[in-house]
């Protein structure tokens, strides 16, 4: 079986839009490892970019970015059909989510909310980093996605896009139809640049192959969508400009449907019923309230001599609710459960310099700079209760890379970073939350403090590219990551903030790999060893019926495999193929599926039959993971569930004619009754919700 499974990390047909040989030359450059543009060719390390048709083809399908990330990006896990990532990681560890570079994520108070942050519709392209990085801060222990939007006045003096779609089961029809349009506007004016966009979509009920409604738990059952994105950008003079980029996000399900809980060790799954008499009058629209994104961006071409200065400040919101739950029944005040939501605000400022120089052969890049960030983040609940109290986070940190090219061929990058984090939290209560009329947590008076983190992380990595055809790499990096405070605290079982286990973890990360290239065939082949000298368990506290986190060393490993066979111009098939495993050291055990995925494979076929006609297939396999026994009762506890292999094809085609295009896709072609990856693998209440079933989205484009 393992030989079997190395043949296919390397035979998968499999690859990110930078190898593909019809893409333009921007689509060969990334800006999130190193903070600057450079060439991929030149990065040491695994990175994937999603290109802007990529996106728009996933578009045809579904609106869904997370499974556009799982389709193209090997190593991260299969999307879960919900608001929520949560349970899907990058390499067995939590990635940091950037807008343009400005963080999504709340690492203080990990909700996992943070890949839906807007509308793929403004998006130019995706890059992913994969493995910690000193380069950015807290929470990229697992690599970077950072949402590259649209450039202002990128199709000349003016230019309008306009979509239309609507969204249906195919499975069931009744209450399942959706719409989405959204428009785009884009220009220049003398100096000035500019790009617009609007968005709104509205879903219908989701259904599985059966034709029964999803769960609502993290649910997208009549949800609606609201985007607003504006960039302006000034050319002040040949080296010097200006630009202002705001995004506005808001998703809420709002639905008077509730759930008929399952059992996933029984094979149950869970699903929703429409009864509103029986929905918690309490309860209020689950999802992103509004995500606010202010970035005020100036830059200097050459500020000295070689150098160039980028400042960037910026501000980012956002207020989430999550769904209701009986977990927060508190029979004392006449409380038969609640909601709770995280409140996160951050402001930083970011410097950056670049000087480069050359001396004969060697070309020298030498990239440093200052990050101020301040980080207020809480989770009360939507009553008034307080269930983690509020962090306010000051981080300063200094940071240098370093990157030498030696005769064309041989690329060199060192670097590191200083972390100074205070977190202050002042004194606070934890809560009573009750599991039953039996079990009860007893409140704790937690005597607050300033935490203080301080570390410095490096980073070294190698690269030869004397033949295109075999281009080998070789990476070493560290990030700091501060443990998801929130959930420490509002489970603290101590009457000290200090005797809880807040240890910051240092991450490091260990890769090599190789790229081969040749007339129409390209692949690449990554291995990769992860280790932490604190990660994060969960434990079952029998008598309250919580789980308590427990921190303790964690390892994870894997390999990927890509290759992308362009078979001629009209025709080409691209894929991805990754296996990634990890273990708590201490006590030699697997960790759960909370972090670590089954294995992953996907093959994406797209055929030009004419220049207006568009026709692609994609296929997504998720392998067996099978790593924990039953309990007494027969039943899987925790993220230990049995994770058993499916297989999902997507199809979608488009035809131009003059400034339309028309456009449909089928999501689940052949109607698999499966559960998600996620939904075996976490066997709490509500978790166990079946995968889409065969969903059509069609819809017409205008461009002008």
């Amino acid at each position: 079986m393992k030989n079997k499974v190395l043949a296919l990390s390397v035979l998968a047909i499999a690859v990110s839009s930078q190898v593909k040989a019809q893409q333009d030359d921007v689509e060969r450059i990334i800006v999130t490892g190193s903070r600057i543009v450079e060439s991929i060719d030149e990065v040491p390390a695994s990175v994937t970019i999603i290109s802007k048709k990529e996106i728009e083809a996933q578009l045809e399908i579904s609106s869904d970015i997370q499974n556009l990330l799982a389709m193209h990006v090997p190593g991260l896990s299969v999307g879960t059909g919900t608001s929520s990532n949560f349970a899907q990681t990058l390499r067995g560890r939590a990635a940091l989510v950037m807008i343009d570079g400005i963080p999504q994520s709340t690492p203080l108070k990990n909700g996992a909310v943070d890949m839906k942050t807007l509308d793929p519709s403004v998006i130019e392209r995706i890059e992913i980093i994969k493995g910690a990085t000193s380069m950015y801060g807290n929470g990229a222990a697992g690599g970077i996605i950072n949402y590259i939007t649209k450039k202002s006045g990128a199709s000349g003096a003016f230019n309008l896009d306009t979509s239309i779609s609507t969204r249906f089961s195919a499975v069931k029809l009744e209450d399942s139809v959706g719409e989405k349009i959204t428009s785009t506007a884009s220009g220049t004016l003398n100096d000035f640049s500019y790009v617009a966009s609007l968005g709104f979509e509205e879903n219908g009920i989701l259904r599985d192959a059966e034709g029964d409604a999803l769960g609502t738990h993290y649910g997208l059952s009549e949800g609606k969508t609201y985007n607003y994105f504006t960039k302006v950008d000034y050319q002040i003079d040949d080296d010097k400009s200006i630009g202002f980029t705001y995004n506005y996000y808001e998703s809420q399900q709002n639905s008077d449907w509730i759930d008929i809980n399952g059992n996933i060790s029984k094979g149950e799954k869970t699903y929703a019923i429409d009864d509103p008499e029986n929905r918690p009058p309490q309860a209020e629209p689950q999802g992103p309230r509004g995500n606010h994104n202010f970035q005020l961006k100036y830059s200097d071409a050459e500020i000295f001599a070689n150098t160039q200065l980028n400042l960037d400040a910026y501000k980012q919101s956002i207020e989430t609710v999550f769904y209701y739950a009986t977990r927060f029944a508190n029979p004392d005040l006449g409380l038969a459960g609640g909601q709770s939501l995280i409140k996160s605000e951050k402001e930083g400022l970011r410097a950056t310099l670049n000087s480069q120089f050359e001396w004969d052969s060697i070309e020298g890049t030498f990239i440093y700079g200052v990050d101020v960030l301040e980080d207020t983040t809480s989770q009360p609940l939507v009553d008034g209760r307080f269930w983690a109290p509020e962090m306010d986070m000051t981080n300063v940190a200094g940071f240098f890379q370093s990157k030498w090219v030696i005769n064309d061929d041989l690329i060199i990058k060192a670097g590191l970073r200083k972390e100074n984090i205070d977190i202050t939290v002042d004194d606070y209560n934890t809560i009573k939350i009750c599991k039953s009329s039996t079990q009860c947590s007893v409140p704790i008076a937690v005597k607050g403090d300033t935490i203080k983190f301080d570390a410095t992380t490096y980073n070294f990595g190698m690269r030869y590219n004397a033949a295109q055809e075999f281009s080998p790499y070789i990476s070493y990096s560290e990030g700091a990551d501060i443990p998801d405070l929130g959930s420490l605290l509002r489970k603290a079982t101590v009457s000290d903030i200090s005797s809880i286990q807040t240890q910051a973890a240092i991450v490091k990360n260990y890769e090599i790999g190789f790229v081969s290239e040749f007339d129409q065939l390209r692949f690449e082949v990554t291995t990769y060893k992860s280790t932490s000298d604190l990660g994060s368990k969960n434990v079952l506290d029998e008598k309250t019926g919580i789980y308590l986190i427990k921190r303790a060393p964690q390892k994870t490993w894997g390999y990927e495999g890509i290759v992308s066979y362009r078979i001629s111009s009209e025709l080409n098939v691209n894929a991805t193929y990754s296996y990634v495993e990890g273990k708590h050291t201490e006590t030699d055990e697997y960790i759960g599926g909370r972090q670590i995925s089954a294995p992953k494979g996907t093959v994406v076929t797209n055929w030009y039959p004419t220049d207006a006609l568009k026709l692609s297939l994609t296929y997504l396999h998720v392998g067996d993971r099978n790593r924990f026994e039953r309990n007494d009762e027969g039943n899987y506890t925790g993220d230990q569930g049995e994770i058993k292999g499916y297989n999902i094809f997507n199809a979608s085609s488009s035809y131009d004619f003059g400034n339309w295009s028309v456009f449909a896709g089928i999501e689940n072609l052949f109607n698999q009754d499966y559960f998600p990856a996620r939904s075996q693998a976490l066997t709490y209440k509500g978790f166990n919700v079946k995968g889409l079933g065969t969903t059509v989205n069609m819809g017409v484009k205008f461009s002008l």
